[in-house]
This record gives C-alpha cells, sequence and structure tokens, in this order.
C-alpha cells in the first residue's frame, strides 16, 4: 500500500521546497470521511485516493491536482458537500472535484445513455480545466488495476470502455506511459487467453531479447559516438496489446512477428536527430516505407520523433525512434510535461493549442443528443492516426487515416464541404470515397447551389465531417417537413372551405401551438410534415362537430373501398388489376425495384408512388394500399437522371454513346453549363427497372469528366432544376 510520505517524497523530487501541507490536510479529511469504507478487495477505501495522487504525482502535476486526487471521490461517495470542500480547500480544488464527481445518480434509459452522458460532461469540464481529465484518468488506471476483484461480467464492461474511451484519451493527450498500461491491462481482461499466452511467449525469449538489446544498444552508440553524437540509448520490447495489434492485422503468430523490440535514441537537438537518421542508414538498410517524420509533422497530440525501421544484426528488423530529451518528454508525459499551473499560471498559448480540438470537439457535438451519434464521433476524433495532404497551394492538412476528398473539403471551410460534386488527386480526377494517402495533393472542385448526400455518412472519417452533413440532413428534413406539413394542411382545410392562410394568423392557431408546447407556426406545420401532429388534432379545435361527423363519413366510405380492394385474391399489383385505374406518381417516378405503396385517389384509381414519396407520406393514412410489382410484365418507364461533369468538347456524344450501349433511349436532354467549367446535363430515359438503371450510373460514372450521376425525383419538366437525391 503506498503511503503519504512517498507521494510527498515524489512531489519533493520535482516540486523541491513546495509547501506539502494542502496535501497532508487533504489526505487528513479524505481519511475520516471515508472511514469505516472498504473496497471490493477488502482494503481500507482510502488506499484508492492514495494510487491516484501517487499516480498524478508521478506525472508530475502541481499540488491542487494531486490534493484533488487524495478528495475526488468525496462528495460522491461521503457525507461530504462541495461547500465543505469550498470552505476548507478554496474554489480552485472544489471546483476540481465538482468537475470530477459522476452522474451515475441521473436515471438513464441504458447503459450506452450513462456512458455517453458522463463522457460529454467529462469534455466540458476538460475545456474549462483540462487536469480534471487526467485526474479522470488516473483514477481509472487505478481502478483497471485493481479490476479483479469486480465479477467477470462488470470486468468485461469496464476493459471494453477503457479501450474505447480512455486508452485513446490518454493517447490523444499524449500520455504514452498511461496509455499503454491501460491498453495492456484491457487487453488481459477482455482476451484471457490471448493475453497469458503472449506473457509466456514475451517471457520465454526474456535473456535472449536483452542480450540482444545490449548488443544493439552497444553498436549504435559506439557509432554515434565516433560522429561526435553522444546520445542516450535504450531498448526494450513493445507493449503486449501492441504485439497483439500486429498479430491480428498481419494474421501470423507471435514468432513470425518482426520488430518487437522498439529502440530509442535521444539527442540534444533536432540537427543531431536528422544526424542520426542518416548515420543509422549507412550502417543498416533501411526497410522501405517504415520511414515517417514526425518532427516536421508533429502528430495530432504534439508527438514529435523520427522513426524508421532498419534490417539489424542477424537480419532481425528493428525500429528506432530519435528524438529530443523535450520531445521525449512529451512523448511520455503528453500535456503533463508542458504544466504551467504552479503560482496560478495557465497553460500557454503554444500548447494549448494542441488540444484545441476539445473545443472544436464541443462544438460539434452541440447538435448531437444521440448517445451513440455522440460515443460514435468521439471514437473517431480520440484516435489520432494521421495522414498528411496538400492544398493546391502547398498547405498541409492532417486527417484521420482513411479520410477522403469530403473530409478534406470541410475542413477548408464548411461551404466547400456542402457544394463539393468532385476531386482531383495529384491532377486525376478520383472518386468522393477515394481514401487519401500521405503526400497527396487535394484539389476541390464545387458546384454552386450543390447540397450533401446522405450517403456520405457511409465513408467520411472525420467528426466535422459527420457533423456538419448530419445538421444539414436534419435542416433540410426540417425544411421539407414545414413544406409537407403547410400542403397537407391547405389540402385537408379546402374540404372545409377554410382559408389557411388566414388560420395560420389568427388567435385559434395561436392557441393550439400553445396547447401543444410549441414555438411557432413553422414547428407546428413541421410536426405535421413528421407525422408527431396529425391534422384531426388541429382541426377538431377549428371545425364545428356536426362538419366533422360529414367527413368522418366519407372516410369510411373510402376505408370500406380500399378493403374491397385488399380483398382481391390475387393481391394488389401494377398490371392486372381488375377494374381498377392505376397510375404512377410523376413526384416520385418509381421504377420496378422501388419500394411502393397505392394511394386512392377520388375519380383516378390509383396512384403507385415510392415508400418514401413525401407525398404519400403526408397523405390520409386511411387511402393508402399496399400494391407489388408484377414482374412477369416487362414495360419501360421514365425516369429522370443529371449528370455533373467537367465540360469538355464531345462530351455529349460521349454520355450518349454509353447511355446507347446500356440499351437506354433517351426522351429529353437538356445541358447547361457553368462558370467554373461544368456541365449539368439532365436527361429523361426510358428504363426496365432499378437494376438497369444502376447498370447505367455505373457505365456513366466510368467515363473520365463525369463528377456525378444522381437519379432527381419531381415533375418530368426536365428544364426545372431541384435537388435531387442519389440512386
Amino acid at each position: 500500500m503506498i503511503r503519504l510520505n512517498d507521494i510527498l517524497e515524489k512531489i519533493n523530487r520535482y516540486l523541491p521546497g513546495a509547501d506539502s501541507s494542502l496535501i497532508e490536510k487533504a489526505y487528513v479529511f479524505s481519511a475520516k470521511v471515508h472511514q469505516g469504507q472498504v473496497r471490493l478487495s477488502g482494503e481500507p477505501y482510502l488506499t484508492h485516493p492514495l494510487e491516484v495522487a501517487a499516480i498524478l504525482a508521478d506525472m508530475k502535476m502541481d499540488i491542487y491536482t494531486v490534493a484533488t486526487g487524495l478528495l475526488h471521490d468525496t462528495v460522491e461517495d461521503t457525507y461530504a458537500t462541495w461547500d465543505e470542500i469550498k470552505q476548507t480547500f478554496g474554489l480552485e480544488i472544489a471546483t476540481l472535484v465538482d468537475g470530477l464527481t459522476k452522474i451515475s445518480k441521473i436515471t438513464l434509459t441504458s447503459h450506452e445513455e450513462q456512458q455517453a452522458e458522463n463522457f460529454r460532461k467529462m469534455l466540458l469540464a476538460m475545456a474549462k480545466d483540462i487536469r480534471i481529465v487526467l485526474i479522470k484518468l488516473a483514477d481509472r488506471l487505478h481502478n483497471m488495476r485493481t479490476l479483479g476483484f469486480l465479477s467477470p461480467e462488470n470486468q468485461v464492461k469496464i476493459a471494453q470502455e477503457t479501450l474505447d474511451i480512455y486508452a485513446p484519451l490518454a493517447n490523444r493527450l499524449g500520455i504514452d506511459r498511461i496509455k499503454t498500461e491501460l491498453e495492456d491491462l484491457s487487453f488481459r481482461y477482455l482476451h484471457p487467453e490471448e493475453f497469458n499466452k503472449l506473457v509466456r511467449e514475451v517471457a520465454w525469449k526474456k535473456e535472449e531479447r536483452e542480450k540482444y538489446i545490449r548488443e544493439v544498444s552497444s553498436i549504435i552508440s559506439e557509432k554515434l559516438s565516433s560522429y561526435g553524437l553522444g546520445g542516450k540509448v535504450s531498448g526494450r520490447p513493445k507493449h503486449f496489446y501492441s504485439i497483439y495489434k500486429k498479430m491480428k492485422a498481419q494474421n501470423v503468430e507471435f514468432e513470425q512477428v518482426y520488430d518487437v523490440i522498439a529502440f530509442r535514441i535521444i539527442l540534444n537537438t533536432v540537427k543531431d536527430c536528422y544526424e542520426a537518421l542518416g548515420i543509422l542508414h549507412s550502417l543498416w538498410k533501411p526497410v522501405p516505407g517504415r520511414f515517417k517524420d514526425y518532427i516536421a509533422m508533429p502528430k495530432a497530440n504534439g508527438y514529435q520523433s523520427l522513426h524508421t525501421t532498419v534490417i539489424g544484426p542477424y537480419g532481425e528488423r528493428v525500429e528506432i525512434q530519435i528524438r529530443t530529451e523535450e520531445m521525449n518528454r512529451t512523448a511520455e508525459e503528453g500535456i503533463a510535461a508542458h504544466w504551467q499551473y504552479k503560482e496560478g499560471k495557465v497553460i500557454a498559448p503554444k500548447d494549448s493549442k494542441q488540444f484545441a480540438w476539445v473545443r472544436q470537439l464541443l462544438e460539434w457535438q452541440q447538435d448531437l443528443r444521440d448517445p451513440r451519434e455522440f460515443l460514435e464521433t468521439v471514437k473517431i476524433d480520440l484516435f489520432p492516426d494521421q495522414v498528411y495532404v496538400f492544398t493546391p497551394k502547398g498547405d498541409v492538412k492532417q486527417l484521420p487515416v482513411g479520410s477522403t476528398p469530403v473530409d478534406f473539403a470541410y475542413t477548408i471551410h464548411t461551404q466547400i464541404g456542402q457544394q463539393c460534386v468532385g476531386a482531383k488527386v495529384n491532377g486525376k480526377i478520383v472518386p468522393l470515397r477515394y481514401q487519401l494517402k500521405n503526400g497527396d495533393i487535394v484539389e476541390i472542385i464545387t458546384a454552386p447551389g450543390h447540397q450533401p448526400s446522405k450517403d456520405w455518412l457511409k465513408f467520411v472519417k472525420t467528426s466535422r465531417a459527420r457533423t456538419k452533413i448530419r445538421q444539414w440532413i436534419k435542416a433540410e428534413a426540417r425544411e421539407r417537413s414545414v413544406d409537407l406539413g403547410k400542403e397537407i394542411c391547405e389540402r385537408q382545410f379546402k374540404k372545409y372551405h377554410l382559408d389557411f392562410g388566414k388560420l395560420i394568423k389568427s388567435e385559434e392557431m395561436s392557441k393550439i401551438i400553445s396547447d401543444l408546447s410549441l414555438q411557432s407556426v413553422d414547428d407546428l406545420m413541421a410536426e405535421v410534415g413528421y407525422g408527431n401532429v396529425s391534422f384531426k388534432q388541429i382541426i377538431s379545435k377549428l371545425v364545428p362537430p356536426e362538419k366533422l361527423e360529414r367527413e368522418r363519413k366519407e372516410e369510411s366510405r373510402l376505408k370500406r373501398l380500399a378493403q374491397k380492394i385488399r380483398r382481391e385474391p390475387s393481391g394488389i399489383q401494377i398490371r392486372g388489376i381488375q377494374d381498377m385505374l392505376v397510375r404512377f406518381g410523376k413526384c416520385c417516378n418509381p421504377l420496378p425495384g422501388d419500394p411502393i405503396s397505392g394511394y386512392i385517389t377520388r375519380g383516378r384509381g390509383v396512384t403507385v408512388h415510392t415508400a418514401d414519396c413525401p407525398n404519400i407520406l403526408g397523405g390520409d393514412p386511411e387511402r393508402i394500399i399496399q400494391v407489388s410489382w408484377n414482374l412477369q410484365e416487362k414495360a419501360v418507364h421514365a425516369v429522370r437522371v443529371r449528370v455533373i461533369c467537367i465540360d469538355k468538347k464531345g462530351l455529349l456524344a460521349e454520355i450518349s454513346s454509353s447511355l446507347a450501349s446500356s440499351e437506354v433511349n433517351i426522351l429529353q436532354a437538356h445541358v447547361t453549363t457553368t462558370e467554373d467549367r461544368k456541365a449539368i446535363c439532365n436527361f429523361e430515359l426510358e428504363v426496365n427497372d432499378l437494376k438497369h438503371l444502376q447498370n447505367v450510373f455505373r457505365a456513366l460514372t466510368k467515363l473520365k469528366n463525369v463528377l456525378k450521376v444522381e437519379r432527381l425525383r419531381g415533375l418530368p419538366t426536365i428544364e426545372k432544376e431541384e435537388r435531387g437525391a442519389e440512386a
């Protein structure tokens, strides 16, 4: 068990002469309020805050932070109050303790929601004072060290959460020592058999490995000394979880994993680092593609180092990291290496830039209330593996591995992202799904008035892109719902000979809005469009009961008609319905293969719509019937398609040839050009079914200058500009 004196000795080593009275006072207070409490291990509860404080002292934290480590559970788990902490220890410590107080007492619907809200609160606290998350990491680290006393079910749950959130968070803050221990502890409980096997295999060759480390370290030291470089050289095996990940990624056994040992060279200056790299590459052959310069291009968490892998003695692969003393301290301790909280100071601006992602993350989460969306976005932002790409002007952009041109566009500006229709990488047009590689030069092609596609969410990687696309989708969905709600209300009000324009400004409508706890007419129309508020709820407060009764009788007649149609023994199909006129909705132009629904129209039979058509979603539910395609009968169907491409001579001929090869008849064509030399080609085509259309799309997208192909919905007037949805 750690003792108070052990903690004070640690502090005295990095803060000589520091006033330890606050630490001693916090220890006494914590011992008093936790008296009688025990952990599942049977140890006094006080061992936990002592261990947390010791971890913080190992991180060389200031006096206030270490004291908070001793007090972090007092408000949550004892009779102590926040006011008492504030009165006894001051506002600074009280604020840190408050930021750490968990929200476990709040009733939430699921573990995932609990986890999301807990993490959201931690992010908010981090934005105010980064020390809060460092204490939280120390708390989690000690809990993981003593996880063996929990039930197997809780061990797995907590270990998975640690691997998903806390280890990446430590990595994002640059605290490598805590990150690696959290990963190894999580690995131990999530995959115990693999962990124990790996421990045995690493231990089995321990003597041989230590001998190899001594030999290689000696060779490197002598070589550097011969060039006048007096660096410190050390070697160690990689931690268990990193070896396990490499085995899984390469699908190999432990014996087949190369570069299990990593060597580190600590030098005085950046110039020395690059000189040492040249010396090593002249000594041993470097492995192609394994050199990374994180000094010129630091990682997002501030990490700097040169990484290279060489074929060392006995043909073994050797990974070597070369860095300065300051870089090494940053790599080991992360933000704690830049600590300036002593005597009331805060983190220097040059250091706080490294953690601007915390504030950005909070800004991007404001509209994400769904716990799954929130945690998904947080996890994306916590994993810092980066690719470095360039703008056409030579500016460097850091993006997560797997990022696409759409992610790149959103890092430039939201509007660039929204209007992105294509991209050039290294001068060649690439699909928007293309995964960017280190060194790519990326140019975004935009079209004014173009809007994001929901399909982009399937491949974008950055938090910013995901959040902006979701914001647009929600805003667009609300706009459509408002329009749909107005259309429904206008149509229904006409049945009762009511003027919709006058009614929405009336006191009666204001009262309905107030009764439904809404703020405006647009809010009410959106709720009607979403289907959350029915038209009947509104009309029942505006029309006399006897008038409503007459309309209900008419609806009952329609319902009986619908039931009669449903009783047809063969079922409803597009062809072959007896005594029933069938037509296709021009608002959505359904094709065989599209999910469809039928709508009974007075005097006009059944109109067939796509199942997601706004007109059928906003229609009278009593008139909707099930329909299906009769695939035995072959027919052609009109569909509207837009092709966006780079304006080149002979372009229309290329597209026409591709369409002819796909056995498609062109009914109409209309081409316009934009100022930035793009052509927007609107076609009305005849196709057999959805599969036929998808084949057409594939053929068109293979054309060199085509940027995007999309299926348009709406009226068949080809010249009318309107937003389409991709097929």
